[in-house]
């Protein structure tokens, strides 16, 4: 479908990335300081509950003409397992944001760190007067944690939107990926896990192309 990139955050998003995939190669040099970091995303308070273990998640419906398809999203670890579950339900909610025309979706808020929810929020602002239709695939997705803690974990996942497409709301009009462009979109965010069990995504990269 026909994105709407954002090259001035892009840009600040590949440094954060490089330091993090830095950090991914060897052992966890971060403080107590950078784990409390990743404690403080922003959260819907009415969407979870007080039990780490049983913490309620929002619901996010995507209607008939908008499709997301994710195959292969498993790991056998359990903890791993969650933040799967939890960085696809971002990408829904960011998905659910642009077709509600909400660039504060409460849903993307609760699945989103401080970074990640500015990031989230500027991409929706840039589909104002249109919505999204037709169908994209999330797939090859490839997690592991960042350092000894196990509260930090970085995700790789590539998107094809080749069957996605952006539509004006006014007119009607249909637009795919631009000619010479590549419909596949190489995802590397990283995630963080909060107090409440949710890993929030906290940093988000997209790489036209890569996958």
């Amino acid at each position: 479908m026909a994105r709407r990139a954002l090259p001035s955050v892009a840009t600040a998003l590949t440094a954060t990335a490089a330091l993090l995939l830095t950090g991914c190669g060897g052992g966890d040099k971060s403080s107590s300081d950078d784990i409390k970091g990743a404690d403080s995303g922003s959260g819907n308070p009415s969407a979870s509950a007080s039990a780490a273990s049983g913490t309620k998640r929002p619901v996010i419906n995507l209607p008939d003409s908008f499709k997301a398809d994710f195959a292969g999203w498993t790991n056998s670890d359990p903890d791993l397992q969650t933040a799967l579950n939890d960085g696809k339900e971002r990408l829904r909610a960011s998905y659910a944001a642009i077709i509600a025309g909400d660039p504060e979706f409460s849903a993307l808020s609760f699945y989103s760190g401080t970074s990640a929810m500015s990031t989230g929020s500027e991409w929706v602002k840039g589909y104002k007067g249109l919505t999204i239709v037709g169908e994209v695939k999330a797939y090859n997705p490839e997690i592991s944690y960042i350092g000894d803690t196990k509260k930090r974990a970085l995700l790789v996942y590539c998107v094809d939107e080749g069957k996605g497409y952006s539509k004006d709301l006014k007119s009607g009009k249909k637009s795919g990926t631009p000619k010479g462009e590549s419909p596949l979109v190489q995802y590397r965010t990283s995630l963080g896990k909060q107090a409440d069990g949710v890993w929030r995504t906290m940093t988000v990269e997209t790489r036209p192309g890569d996958c």
